[in-house]
């Protein structure tokens, strides 16, 4: 880590780049770098009146928003703690971050703090407004109150009164922790990730280096920014080029994010598996399906020419002037890679967990292989713990500089997450090539075994179910040594079709025919289950497989 970390990379854009626009909230306010500036400075200003020390945990609530970006750099550049809550966690699971964190503020967007019950949250000096810096509850017998209404004329301001020279930074050591994160994870409640300095900075130096993004290019922001993958990539790595970073503040239905995408027109974009899935259902599939599209399709020259205006449409779906798409956070459905690839289409899969930073692998969509998660990044190493790791699936271990420190105050958790030799085990199941790009076949905790003792990985035959008709989302479990999917209809499509639920249920039994011809005969599906809602997701949009295993 070299020139104070991540905060000298904060100190070289405000300076670089004061007069161009920052961040907008999508249809709101926009704010230029002079303004950030001016406004960190009034932060660290309260922070300093409040007596909140480097190394103090600050939490943070809401959505997507200018201001949630603005606090946030202004913590970590203070040398506090920012400790991210995700907008989604109920409120006794808020209550106990807060209190397991030992935050001494509380951050909270409006719309939230109907779920805060001060009472709750012991330690706390109180709880400022996300959006208005006002102060919601006060505990410092009206200290905190007077000290966030002086800085209403900073945050207000218009950013010409700004000077580079106003920035006060601490010097910060590369193993001083930066971010307290407590995403929701996959086993229950989370743990808090414990991520240092160096770990941002070495997320960043590689996305500056081998990701393109230029001053004054757009980003739109629509990841959850408490989640280590949208904050790296659509806001920290951003802000340090210059961009500008549209946050889109709302639920990120498909249809808001792709009208962000029109208007925005972002140059590169982030998403996980699921949006690009249902883009992919609801506005080219049902093209490929037609009589005459399928007669094109097998014409030699004719194709390419289909191939090509799909292609055109899908690009103008995502705003039409990005360079790439970056998927991540889970497995994409391997037949919309197939297709994608066959069309030419700008997408790249790429791979990492919050323990990380979040990065493990990518690779460039011109440089990127079928079915691969990419290829390690700087700074990094990586091993398969199996004795052929090219061929024969074992977990993969990693170890370098975007590593976690540990799990705050869980050093069972901590010892657990590495072996005697340092090596960080993820959890995850695969192979590497020799170039090192990694291959993902499950996660460890999801394997089950065949009748004859074969490795069965769920997500394998959930990808060949969710190809199928009449499939929106399936989860694959073991049930009394059977194998069992739960199955979520595509209600779109059985509502067109005004098919009862009797004949939903027909229709997932030819479902599991069809799967099973496609599957190898220990995988089969045994039983198949509709399921009547959709399955309740992590942040990366990846199903709660333990809230549904028996």
């Amino acid at each position: 880590m070299v020139n104070n970390g991540y905060l000298g990379y904060i100190q070289s854009a405000l300076t670089r780049f004061e007069k161009y626009n920052a961040f907008s909230d999508f249809k709101g306010d926009t704010i230029s770098y002079a303004q950030v500036g001016e406004r960190i400075v009034g932060l660290h200003q309260l922070y300093n009146q409040l007596g909140i020390q480097k190394g103090d945990k600050v939490a943070l609530i809401g959505r997507n928003m200018t201001s949630w970006a603005v606090i946030y750099l202004g913590t970590i550049s203070y040398g506090a703690v920012i400790v991210p809550i995700l907008p989604d966690f109920n409120s006794s699971d808020i209550h106990h971050i807060v209190n397991h964190s030992e935050s001494k503020l509380l951050f909270s967007s409006d719309l939230l703090f109907d779920k805060l019950d001060e009472t709750k949250m012991h330690g706390l000096l109180g709880i400022v407004s996300v959006n208005q810096c006002s102060a919601l509850v006060d505990n410092c017998s009206g200290k905190l109150t007077d000290a966030v209404e002086s800085l209403q004329p900073l945050f207000k301001g218009d950013g010409s009164g700004f000077k580079s020279e106003q920035l006060k930074f601490p010097e910060i050591g590369s193993e001083e922790v930066m971010v307290l994160s407590y995403t929701s994870g996959t086993s229950g409640f989370s743990k808090g990730v414990l991520l240092p300095h160096r770990s941002i900075w070495s997320n960043i130096k590689y996305a500056q280096e081998h990701l393109l993004l230029k001053p004054e290019e757009r980003v739109v922001s629509f990841l959850p920014l408490a989640h280590a993958y949208g904050c790296l990539f659509e806001f920290l790595w951003p802000f340090t080029m210059g961009c500008h970073i549209t946050f889109l503040t709302r639920t990120p239905s498909p249809q808001i994010i792709t009208e962000a995408f029109r208007k925005v027109k972002p140059h590169i974009i982030l998403s996980v598996p699921l949006i690009l899935e249902k883009i992919f259902k609801k506005r080219v599939q049902p093209q490929l399906e037609e009589p005459k599209v399928k007669t094109l399709l097998r014409i030699p020259g004719l194709n390419k020419i289909v191939y090509s205006k799909v292609k055109k449409k899908l690009t103008d779906v995502f705003g039409g002037e990005f360079r790439e798409i970056v998927i991540g956070g889970a497995s994409l459905n391997k037949d919309v890679e197939l297709f994608l690839r066959k069309i030419g289409f700008q997408f790249t899969i790429g791979y990492g967990m919050t323990e990380c930073g979040p990065l493990i692998s990518y690779a460039p969509w011109t440089e990127s292989r079928k079915f691969s998660a990419g290829q390690l990044v700087d700074r990094m190493q990586v091993k398969i713990d199996s004795d052929d790791p090219h061929n024969t699936v074992g977990e993969i271990l990693v170890k370098g500089d975007n590593t976690l420190l540990g799990y705050y105050k869980n050093p069972e958790a901590s010892e657990e997450i590495f072996d005697a030799d340092g090596w960080l085990r993820t959890g995850d199941l695969g192979v590497i090539d020799e170039q090192n790009f990694i291959y993902i076949k499950g996660r460890s905790k999801n394997m089950l075994l065949g009748p004859s003792g074969q490795n069965i990985y769920p997500e394998e035959i959930e990808a060949t179910i969710n190809s199928l008709e009449y499939v929106q989302e399936c989860l694959v479990r073991d049930n009394d040594g059977k194998l069992e999917a739960l199955v979520y209809p595509d209600y779109e499509a059985t509502d067109a079709e005004k098919l009862t639920k009797a004949q939903i249920e027909s229709k997932l039994q030819e479902v599991k025919s069809k799967a099973n011809q496609i599957l190898p005969t220990y995988m089969n599906i045994q039983n198949i289950t509709l399921f009547p809602e959709e399955f309740e997701k992590t942040p990366k949009k990846s199903i709660k497989r333990y809230k549904y295993i028996k």
